[in-house]
């Protein structure tokens, strides 16, 4: 049996450009660009990969025997062949009838390339929420234009982006009678609890998968190599197939509630400037994160970050603080140079990365209770945590 101990790599789903549709052919997206993806190790969070299809870099293939790609499974039947109302509700067909209709495609087009990814319709005005790397290549002199389940089109502006966070929220116009979504709340979601994902993987529209939440909590840095828009992500993980142009489509609960935004993915061992497929190992922004985000980005087109008013380096067992600010949420609840921070609420610290993707995800002017380690003794303390604005 060979051994395969190839580390896994993590970046965005990158974005594609499918090829206009010929009747009674195979559906065959052209190979899509993907944005060059950070790739490498790192001890205290994954690097994952956008959900991005589309051209910028490499060249990704892919081929499909028919428009769409679901997977999905027939409701519970009784022992007597029937068919119940309840078992029909939290069916994956019904859910992806709740759900399709608010999901859309959005084709973007800047100076150094186009493609593809997914969004959401959370406001029948035409508000839409999304990645921020589906959009960023449109913010300087691109466009967007938005695909809706029934057929529709219409261009799009962006009203404000959280590259931090990759979240980001757009605005058609002209377009009636829009489908919303409904958000749940990612707060309550607990590890193997069966999920679905709805968005338009390599350029397929209207695409569903269903798995379940594998981990919660889960630090993920994501971004291109060498940019500074990387991506600190305190994830849901999931097993459900998500690929380049899912990115910014939605993970729903069996109730048909959006709890996350699909953002990234792990792959293994994809060479440089190529873009990998599902291995199992997907990435959401949880709902409860991305929706304060949005509601910030639709009132005055910026966002703002929880920060702790630390730097600090991986250490064994957790986040050792380096630097902590005078006058910092974190020095006011008395943490000091050399403690080894353990724990935020409820989510572990195993690093640097862990440490600002926990924090991060929390709401400026929250109270947390972080655990630390003091010349080897446990202590905790409770902190509320300081604001920063988000620059896009």
């Amino acid at each position: 049996m060979d051994n395969d101990n190839r580390t896994p790599e993590f970046t965005f789903l990158p974005p594609i450009a499918p090829e206009p549709e010929a009747p009674a052919a195979p559906v065959r997206p052209t190979a899509a660009s993907q944005k060059r993806g950070g790739l490498g190790r790192t001890t205290a969070a994954v690097l994952a990969t956008a959900l991005l299809a589309g051209g910028v870099g490499g060249a990704v293939g892919a081929a499909a025997t028919a428009s769409h790609q679901t997977e999905a499974t027939a409701s519970s039947s009784t022992s007597t062949g029937t068919i119940s109302q309840a078992s029909l509700d939290n069916s994956i067909e019904s859910v992806s009838a709740k759900v399709l209709p608010s999901v859309v495609s959005i084709a973007f087009t800047g100076k150094a390339g186009s493609g593809t990814g997914s969004g959401i319709v959370i406001d029948r005005a035409g508000i839409i929420l999304t990645n921020n790397h589906v959009v960023a290549e449109a913010a300087d002199g691109g466009s967007l234009r938005v695909s809706f389940q029934d057929g529709r089109t219409a261009s799009a502006t962006i009203l404000g982006r959280d590259p931090g966070a990759d979240v980001a929220v757009i605005k058609v116009d002209g377009v009636d009678n829009l489908v919303t979504a409904t958000l749940g709340s990612s707060a309550s979601l607990k590890v193997g609890q069966q999920v679905v994902a709805i968005g338009s993987p390599l350029g397929l529209s209207g695409t569903v998968t269903s798995g379940i939440v594998s981990a919660l909590n889960r630090p993920v840095v994501s971004g291109e190599q060498g940019s500074s828009a990387t991506s600190v992500l305190n994830a849901i993980q999931t097993d459900a197939a998500v690929n380049p142009g899912n990115s910014g489509g939605a993970l729903v609960d069996m109730t048909g509630r959006v709890v996350g935004i699909n953002s990234a993915i792990a792959s293994l061992g994809a060479a440089q400037g190529t873009q990998g497929g599902s291995i199992g190992l997907g990435f959401a922004i949880p709902i409860d994160q991305a929706k304060r985000i949005a509601d910030e980005l639709q009132s005055k087109g910026t966002a703002t970050r929880a920060v702790l008013g630390v730097a600090s380096e991986d250490a064994e067992g957790g986040a050792k603080l380096t630097q902590v600010t005078d006058g910092g949420a974190a020095a006011a609840a008395g943490l000091q140079v050399g403690d080894v921070v353990t724990s935020v609420g409820v989510a572990r610290i195993t690093g640097t990365e862990s440490l600002l993707a926990t924090v991060r995800s929390a709401a400026p002017g929250s109270t947390v209770e972080i655990g630390y380690q003091r010349d080897g003794q446990p202590a905790s303390s409770k902190v509320t945590l300081g604001s920063a604005d988000v620059s896009a």
